[in-house]
């Protein structure tokens, strides 16, 4: 089995570049994209389909048993699979039509509920993230470490939140951060928020529900690079999403407390 992971690694590797080369080629044009709305604060781009279309066929192709979820085609599985791909092609979508550079491509790879890695590339940025179970968590080769504060006042916390929650379950949240002095940001894309934690730019991640395909690919670097978070998959987080603290272990608690109340 670790030869079979292994294999995937590296085939990921190299697939996520290729697809961080295409994206660059939409990016360099975005004013003339085609782009759709999903609903309040959701759009969807052609470069979106087409970075998925070249992931999802090349992963067919590599290993037709494979099983794969993705943000834009959905969920293609079958009895027997060996393993689930759970794929965003441009995660942070908003900022990538509004020309910011806060998008990333996240691969993350699933096998008997288990998370095995996970991969996000932010081509905008020139940043590869890489980590997984067994794995050193990395940033463009090097290893990464999480940051050393204690307390929410040590730095920064990722305040997520999507239009399809109402305002009234995140404001709670961002009165007991700022009850705790704690400072926060969002760029617009979970997967680079969460690996912001791993390579110590930031305390933790709060979102009171993210898709899998926004978030795997990054808790499956902050994991390897020895941070936290709550049992995502737990209760089919993989299809119906979930809440998600992702954190350093010393601020995990009191992002949980944040979050949840």
């Amino acid at each position: 089995m670790a030869d079979d992971i292994e294999r995937r690694l590296a085939f990921a590797r190299d697939l996520i570049a290729a697809a961080g080369e295409l994206s660059l080629t939409y990016s360099d044009r975005v004013g003339t994209l085609t782009v759709t709305s999903k609903g309040v604060q959701d759009v969807v781009s052609e470069a979106d389909v087409a970075v998925e279309k070249l992931i999802k066929q090349r992963i067919a192709e590599a290993f037709p048993s494979d099983a794969f979820l993705g943000e834009e085609t959905g969920h293609s599985d079958f009895p027997g699979s060996t393993g689930i791909w759970v794929v965003d092609p441009i995660d942070g979508t908003q900022p990538f039509v509004s020309g910011l550079s806060s998008w990333c491509i996240s691969i993350a790879y699933v096998r008997a509920g288990v998370l095995e890695f996970g991969l996000v590339n932010a081509p905008a940025n020139r940043e590869l993230f890489v980590g997984g179970r067994g794995l050193p968590a990395t940033k463009n080769g090097q290893p990464i470490s999480l940051h050393p504060g204690t307390d929410l006042t040590d730095g920064l916390t990722y305040l997520g939140c999507a239009a399809r929650i109402p305002a009234d379950d995140i404001i709670p949240v961002f009165a007991r951060l700022m009850r705790r002095r704690g400072m926060y940001l969002r760029n617009g894309s979970g997967a680079l928020g969460i690996c912001d934690v791993a390579c110590g730019r930031l305390l933790g991640l709060v979102e009171p529900h993210i898709w899998s395909w926004d978030c795997l690919g990054g808790i499956a670097v902050l994991q390897a690079a020895g941070g936290v978070t709550n049992d995502y998959l737990a209760d089919d987080g993989l299809t119906k999403g979930n809440w998600l603290v992702a954190a350093t272990p010393a601020t995990y608690d009191a992002l949980v407390e944040v979050l949840r109340g």
